[in-house]
């Protein structure tokens, strides 16, 4: 046993210890998703040496054997602590005031998935004013003409290698643009949109590609697409949200980064988790699908939704804008723009995500817009 218990805390100590490093190996970003199994890795570990030191006999290896299961635990609890339901909220509750809220859905449908049907249910019970689809291919397209006569303005990108993005939107969309940031063929869809009381706000809707052994090597290209889209938003000149899949979870440095950079706000935060991956194996859960915003913003809801078919949860949150006096809890450091940059790809930057700083808009309704 005593083997086993040294085995195990090894396994546990290293997982957590690898990714303090900005490596952009997969093998060493892997232990960002993972946290929350460590801690609860190292938690039942520690209970059964402490209950066999007890019952059984005391040693100095088992001493050392809980001093390393506890400190993997107190590692593990700082990057997850901030999004338990018991921490400090980053963004405040909405107040009754609700003119310019906006209910935001975002679904990554899982391109395999067929069952169209259940997700056009959900949309109709939530009735969002924004849905965000990712991994939409063309019959997925085909499918959502369900929701046309909801969705006046739709703007759509449909691929079959699992990086497709539709949006469908209440509010009328000014301008759009779909680009590949990054990648060749792995898009993001940008639009500036107005609602219904003529409040004009910024959408950016990204999909990056995950650092996985059959996907990229390294996260250097999800690395960068945050990288240059957090310092495209940065001071913005409207109220701005940022959605979507990022192949990353809350508390990776990644997204960390990228919430310095931008000074953005995390709804989630103080509030859960939220974990949206994976629908079909509670035990290997972990944050995936975001939604950051400017400080203007407060929520009035943040939900995950019922299964429908997809790996993922989709994940409902509903904003207000009411001009809100709030700051990121992520305080930016000395050093984050010179790590931004050594994680940063060479030959991407800021320019090349759309900020819209001219309105101009196009006659709407509008069908598909493709690009």
């Amino acid at each position: 046993m005593l083997i086993l218990f040294a085995i195990i805390s090894t396994i546990l100590l290293i997982a957590s210890v690898l990714p303090l490093s900005y490596s952009q190996h997969y093998m060493v970003r892997g232990g960002d998703f993972i946290r929350l199994q460590i801690c609860y890795g190292a938690l039942i570990n520690l209970l059964l040496i402490f209950s066999y030191a007890i019952f059984v006999t005391s040693s100095i290896p088992l001493i050392v054997m809980i001093g390393i299961n506890l400190f993997v635990l107190i590692l593990q609890g700082y990057w997850i602590y901030p999004y338990c339901w018991f921490a400090r909220h980053e963004v405040k509750n909405s107040g009754p005031q609700a003119e310019h809220s906006i209910r935001i859905m975002s679904a990554n449908v899982l391109m395999s998935n067929h069952h169209s049907d259940a997700l056009i249910s959900l949309v109709k019970q939530h009735k969002p004013d924004l849905l965000i689809t990712l991994e939409s291919d063309l019959w997925w397209q085909n499918q959502l003409t369900a929701l046309h006569n909801d969705y006046p303005y739709r703007i759509a990108c449909p691929k079959d290698n699992r990086y497709g993005m539709h949006v469908f939107s209440k509010y009328k969309i000014i301008q759009s643009q779909i680009c590949e940031l990054v990648s060749d063929d792995i898009p993001s869809i940008h639009m500036l949109f107005e609602n219904n009381a003529g409040l004009q706000m910024q959408g950016h809707f990204i999909h990056p590609e995950p650092p996985s052994p059959t996907e990229k090597d390294s996260s250097r290209e999800r690395d960068s697409e945050l990288i240059i889209v957090a310092k495209a938003v940065k001071n913005p000149i409207r109220p701005v949200i940022v959605a979507g899949d990022l192949n990353d979870v809350a508390w990776s440095r990644s997204t960390q980064l990228f919430m310095k950079l931008s000074g953005f706000l995390d709804p989630r935060k103080g509030r859960g988790f939220f974990n949206t991956f994976h629908a079909d194996y509670f035990f290997m859960r972990w944050p995936l699908d975001h939604l950051f915003h400017s400080p203007g913003f407060s929520v009035k809801c943040i939900k995950r939704l019922a299964k429908y078919g997809s790996d993922h949860f989709a994940l409902l949150t509903e904003l207000v804008y009411e001009d809100a006096q709030q700051q990121s809890l992520t305080e930016k450091d000395e050093d984050t723009d010179e790590i931004a940059q050594d994680l940063k790809m060479n030959g991407v930057n800021k320019h090349q995500v759309p900020t819209f700083k001219v309105t101009r808009a196009f006659n709407g309704p509008c069908a598909y817009l493709h690009y």
